[in-house]
């Protein structure tokens, strides 16, 4: 393959056959490693193996500096949490862009958190203690009128008493005067109270229980604050009360302590004095005013320290990334006994090695080493991983076929012929072109949107059909032109190609779905003719039709199938398989099932009566009796007693000479190289994945009973295969007869009331049911019924899928939006 130059520049892409890979050792001085592995990780073009398989995460080189980037990774990730609280996304416009090494960037991820965790405590200090002066002055607020009002009721009883009685009273009990009469001075006792916050919620809770522990020995009072407040403690908004209890006895105050801290109630004290209380509402209105501002210039503080962040955040982000897979990848590498130099192994595309050893180069240039790395091609058993360049539009393609499995190195990819029969099957079962051009308007939407919903984060549905939005495009092209063969738009037929070249038998046209049409033109040129929708042969001549037309497309595709096994020995130099499995397969498949297709095309050509059920069933039942009227040329008999003879044959041809083959190829091959017994038959023999060369033991029992198998499988497959293929023939019916059933049971019945409100249901009931169903439904439907005949009838002939997928080290896999 012609090696290209030039940075960024690819060979040309070739599906048919995975990559030519080479599995590559590169020896690496010490001061140039990290550079070099960073550089490599740029081009993305090798898959390093790990060579300390054998050691745990903790005891290889590079431990510390993968759990420092970890440290990183969980600070920026704080980054993120407090610039997403603060409402602030990060931005790759910066107007200082300064390159940070790995060091550099560790000290000031540690002084950024450091100043922000420092701002978010003070921060929190201040809010709560602003939080505790806000209850503080409610408190003061609401117990003031408690008091005010005591004092009042208290002045009241006074004058009442002093004018009918000498002497003062203590004005120390006006609170319980509502509910004593007039106390003797000397039962006076001195109360004590206890004001504070209560969730509004747990209020009456708290009453009952301040009652039945002190026994109904308390005065509580209770004012609603009509705003929520939000509470020092947990910082949400809270409903709460202000309330007031006055006790007597440290006994007491105990138990109201202990019931107000159960009942999360934050307590304040109040001073008696009404004076007094003034003067501290007014204190703590200026702390609350001062701590306002300060609170406001820390969050512009923290808004600016956020907003710097912001600014480099992706920066940081990737090249904390960077630096972590550098050093996991330098964790797989060994280091050489001289400890001087590490050596790493790994796979990498042949055309890729000009790029490689540039890449070594610039490296050691860069870090100033005497020594240069050492870049050489090992020789290896071991099979290559699988490697396809695909653009966006191959890419999904490809993936239906890796969703199987992933092709084993170099055999024929089936995302080559993916690309056209896989879409084609589907517009068979799908054929409408009216349906498919809003397919094809749908996925307009999405190519002319590419750019927008490639750099956003789609719902799980919404990023499938995206990643498939060519696919789609295909399968609605395809729709388009089988509706066209299909002549249906929404189940109606137009005459776009001409006119039908069948006319009625006289001119009123009464029998024209009776006694039937006669031909008064030439054929209609292209798809089915517009007279056949509606007559009484339409359903069995699209029946007879499409499944025809289904068996013809499935032979078709299975020997696409067998002639690709052919191309895979051919590839492999592996004539065993050519010429005892291709040969009798093809036989085999084409003696009976291709004999029939034969058949089909000829009926079309001649217009013969003869029944191809009647043919094929007595070919096998009573191959030496007179065909008579279903005689379709001459020599038929001894034509089908030919192939049927040969089919006879090719079975004990796939089972029997191949075992023995491969034996003879084992014993003439045993002590010599290895390569051509896998070579032989790879799926077959036992193989080891370490270096050492060492093979299991050849088995002809296993490797006979496996053949027994494969052949039995063929045979009863090439019944089952061709049979599944009506699939083609009975979704395509549903999909017609579905359409028309809500063309003219839905939209065509509300067109005859002549009501317009009927009329613009019976539109609505359409589009919803042609969406829902024919749109969303039998497109899923059609779609899975498609991968099936791929997966299966298709695959299944040549294509083994047991190989695994390139991986290799590249940076471009980092994605900025999520987290590792």
């Amino acid at each position: 393959m012609a090696e290209q130059t030039g940075g960024g520049c690819c060979p040309p892409m070739d599906l048919f056959r995975s990559e030519s890979m080479q599995l590559v050792q590169i020896i690496i001085p010490n001061e140039s490693a990290h550079r070099t592995i960073d550089y490599l990780g740029e081009i993305g073009l090798i898959q390093f193996k790990d060579l300390n398989a054998e050691k745990s995460p903790f005891q290889r080189t590079y431990a510390n500096q993968i759990k420092r980037c970890g440290e990183m990774a969980r600070k920026l990730r704080l980054f993120k949490e407090q610039m997403s609280k603060a409402g602030l996304l990060s931005s790759s416009m910066s107007a200082t862009q300064v390159d940070l090494s790995f060091d550099d960037l560790e000290v000031k991820l540690g002084e950024l958190e450091s100043e922000l965790i420092e701002m978010n405590a003070n921060g929190d200090k201040l809010q709560r203690s602003y939080n505790e002066l806000v209850e503080y002055r409610l408190v003061l607020q609401k117990a003031g009128e408690f008091f005010h009002i005591a004092q009042s009721s208290a002045e009241a009883l006074h004058r009442e008493q002093a004018s009918n009685q000498t002497g003062e009273q203590s004005l120390e009990t006006p609170l319980l005067s509502e509910q004593e009469a007039v106390t003797d001075p000397s039962k006076q006792v001195k109360l004590g109270f206890i004001t504070g916050l209560v969730p509004r919620e747990k209020s009456m809770a708290f009453e009952r229980i301040l009652f039945r522990a002190t026994r109904g020995n308390v005065y509580l009072r209770q004012a609603v604050v009509e705003e929520p407040v939000i509470d020092p403690v947990s910082g949400e908004k809270v409903e709460k009360n202000v309330f007031a209890v006055f006790f007597s006895g440290e006994r007491a105050k105990s138990k109201i302590l202990k019931i107000c801290e159960a009942f999360g109630a934050n307590r304040y004290s109040v001073p008696e004095d009404l004076g007094k209380q003034a003067q501290m509402i007014t204190e703590v209105s200026r702390r609350i005013s001062e701590l306002k501002t300060t609170i406001d210039a820390g969050l512009v503080h923290r808004g600016n320290l956020l907003q710097t962040i912001g600014e480099q955040y992706d920066r940081w982000n990737i090249l904390a990334r960077k630096e972590k897979s550098i050093y996991h990848t330098l964790n797989m590498l060994s280091i050489d006994v001289t400890k001087k130099c590490l050596v790493a192994e790994g796979w990498s595309p042949v055309f890729a090695t000009k790029q490689i050893q540039d890449a070594l180069q610039r490296a050691t240039h860069d870090s100033n080493s005497e020594v240069g790395a050492i870049f050489r091609v090992l020789r290896t058993r071991e099979m290559p991983p699988t490697y396809f360049q695909t653009n966006k539009f191959t890419s999904s393609f490809q993936d239906i076929v890796d969703a199987y499995g992933v092709a084993k190195y170099q055999e024929a990819n089936p995302g080559v012929y993916t690309i056209v029969t896989f879409p084609f099957l589907f517009a068979v079962m799908f054929g409408d072109w009216g349906h498919g051009i809003c397919l094809l308007l749908a996925t307009m939407f999405f190519l002319f949107n590419e750019k927008k919903f490639s750099s956003q984060k789609l719902g799980d549905i919404m990023e499938m059909t995206f990643g498939g939005r060519y696919v789609i495009f295909m399968m609605s092209l395809f729709s388009i032109y089988t509706g066209l063969v299909y002549n249906e738009f929404f189940s109606v037929p137009f005459e776009l190609f001409g006119k039908s070249a069948y006319g009625c038998r006289d001119p009123s046209c009464r029998d024209s779905t009776t006694a039937g049409l006669i031909k008064v033109r030439d054929t209609y040129p292209f798809g089915v003719d517009p007279a056949w929708h509606g007559s009484r042969s339409e359903l069995p001549y699209l029946n007879s039709l499409k499944m025809k037309m289904s068996i013809l497309i499935g032979v078709a595709q299975m020997n696409l199938g067998i002639i690709l096994s052919f191309f895979n020995g051919l590839f492999f130099r592996n004539g065993v398989n050519i010429w005892c499995q291709f040969i009798p397969q093809m036989i085999f498949l084409n003696a009976l099932f291709g004999y029939l297709s034969v058949l089909i095309i000829m009926k079309w050509c001649t217009g013969s009566k003869a029944d191809l059920y009647h043919v094929m069933i007595y070919m096998f039942l009573s191959p030496t009796d007179e065909l008579g009227e279903n005689q379709l040329f001459p020599g038929q008999k001894m034509t089908q007693l030919a192939l049927l003879l040969s089919a006879l044959v090719a079975v004990p041809w796939m089972l029997f000479p191949k075992p023995f083959l491969l034996k003879a190829q084992h014993e003439r091959h045993q002590g010599q190289s290895y390569t051509a017994l896998q070579e032989a038959e790879e799926s077959l023999l036992v193989e080891s994945n370490d270096d050492s060369g060492h093979h299991g033991e050849f088995e002809f029992s296993e490797i006979f009973v496996h053949q027994l198998i494969h052949t039995i499988e063929f045979v009863l497959g090439a019944v089952s295969n061709t049979a599944s293929y009506l699939r083609l023939w009975a979704l395509s019916l549903a999909h017609s007869e579905l359409s028309s059933v809500f063309y003219e049971k839905v939209l065509l019945l509300a067109w005859g009331y002549n009501n317009i409100i009927i009329l613009i249901v019976g539109i609505i009931v359409f589009v919803f049911a042609t969406v829902g169903v024919l749109l969303v439904m039998e497109t899923l439907s059609a779609f899975l019924h498609a991968l099936r005949l791929h997966w299966v009838e298709f695959q299944n002939k040549f294509y083994e899928g047991d190989g695994y997928k390139f991986s290799p080290f590249s940076f471009k896999l980092i994605d900025v939006g999520e987290d590792e």
